[in-house]
Parts: structure tokens; sequence; C-alpha cells
């Protein structure tokens, strides 16, 4: 019990609260808080701080995930597209990192890069989600299945590429264009079909970062400490923050954080 309570470093359990109750007032997936965080905040190598929130994400997403597939809001035929692309560019998308490895300054930098557009990326999403579906549904409506089912795994190739180079994309950019090719899926189906593709996803990635030795595991219990009841105070106040207000704000905050990193 004591080397449990040691192991637990009180700063990152408030700084994994913090982005707890933020994820749980916007339903904007830690990634796009956490790593960048780490990475600025604490000098944390790029690496390690993507490696350590993928493990991060798979656990608090397994939650959610068992929550949406209680209440039924789980389509598993989107999650089965997703992961056919996902899983496969996660896979080649670690192979390449393991490579570079050896040259970790270089990877570093690149990873660092990747994470500053992914949430530029984000952000763009999160403040014109609703232009977004409004240009693309009229372009979209005609689709077949079959088209919308290659689209599909083409989408969850690049969330793997993307998650996995990033720890970035699953959340905003996922539902978004899930959004735009499944019109008539409620919503809440969608998010909850995200959610549940996403614990493979980061499971798979995160455990590929720490066979590459790009995992924390001090960091990541120090992180689950405090994001956990984070996330449940978060989720309990979200109906009485206006969203209109908080997600400008965020996506203002994504833009710059992934500037300062881009560039």
């Amino acid at each position: 019990m004591l080397h449990f309570l040691s192991a637990i470093n009180p700063l990152y359990s408030l700084s994994g609260f913090g982005v707890g109750v933020l994820v749980g007032l916007t339903g904007v997936g830690g990634g796009s808080l956490m790593t960048p965080l780490l990475v600025l905040a604490f000098g944390i190598h790029a690496t390690t701080a993507v490696g350590t929130d993928l493990l991060y994400a798979a656990a608090t997403k397994t939650v959610g995930t068992a929550v949406h597939g209680v209440s039924g809001t789980v389509d598993w035929k989107v999650v089965g597209r997703l992961s056919a692309g996902s899983i496969p560019a996660t896979v080649i998308t670690l192979l390449v990192l393991s490579r570079l490895k050896e040259n970790a300054s270089s990877a570093n930098h690149a990873l660092t890069v990747v994470l500053g557009f992914a949430l530029i990326a984000t952000a763009i999403a999160i403040l014109f989600r609703r232009a977004m579906q409004d240009f693309f549904r009229k372009r979209t409506e005609n689709l077949s299945v079959r088209q919308i089912t290659g689209l599909t795994v083409l989408l969850g190739a690049v969330l793997g590429v993307l998650v996995s180079l990033s720890s970035v994309g699953a959340g905003a950019i996922g539902v978004t264009v899930l959004l735009i090719l499944y019109p008539d899926l409620p919503a809440g189906k969608l998010v909850g079909s995200d959610i549940a593709h996403a614990v493979p996803l980061t499971l798979i990635a995160g455990l590929g970062h720490w066979l590459i030795g790009s995992v924390d595991l001090h960091l990541l219990l120090s992180l689950l400490t405090g994001s956990i009841p984070g996330i449940i105070i978060g989720s309990l106040i979200a109906a009485r923050v206006p969203d209109k207000v908080l997600r400008p704000i965020l996506a203002s905050t994504l833009a710059l954080v992934g500037g300062r990193l881009a560039f």
C-alpha cells in the first residue's frame, strides 16, 4: 500500500483531475488535453507522453464503453469497419516508430510536430462541426453502402496513424466524420461507437509504445488517480455549463497549443 502511494505524484494527479473534469464537461478526448500538457508544462518527451497517454485513454474509455454498451448506444457494425482500418494502420505505424527509436531526437521532434497539427485539426473539428456536417451532407447522401463502408475503413486507418503518433484525433475528428457518413444514426450512438472503437485502438497503440519503451507506468498511475474522479465530477456538472461558451474556449486553446507545438 505504501509503495502504491509513493508511486503517485500529486502534481500529475492534480493535472489528471483537471483534464478529467474538462473531458467530462466537453466530451473531448483526454489526449487532446493531456499530451500537450505533459510536453509543454512538464517537459516530458513527446514519445513518452504519447505512449503513456494511450494506455491512460484505453483504461478510461473501457469504462465509457461499458456504460454505452449497457445503454445500447454502440453500433458494433461501425466499430468493426473502423477497426478493420485502424488496427493494421496502428501496427504499421508502430513498426515505423520502433525503427525511428534508434534516432530518439528526430522521433521526438517528428511526434511533437504531428501532435501540433493534430491539435489544430481537432480544434477545427470542434469549432466548425455543424458547418462541416451541413457542407458534406448533400455530397454524401447518395453514397452506396459499399462506398460508406470503404470510407469508414479509410477513416479508421487515418485515425490509427494519427492516434499512434499523437494520441489525438479519435474523439473530435472521428465523431465529426462519422456524423457526416451516418446522418441517420443517432449522435449518441455514433459517440458510443467511437468510444468503443477507441478502446482496442488505444490499447494496441499503447502496448506497442510500451514494448518500444515509451511508457512511464508511474506517470500513468498518477494520471489515472486524478482523472477518474475528475471525469465523474465533470460529467455531473456538464449540464450546467453552456456548450456554446465552453467549446469555442476549448477549441481556441487547442489551436494555440497546436500552433506552439507545430511551429
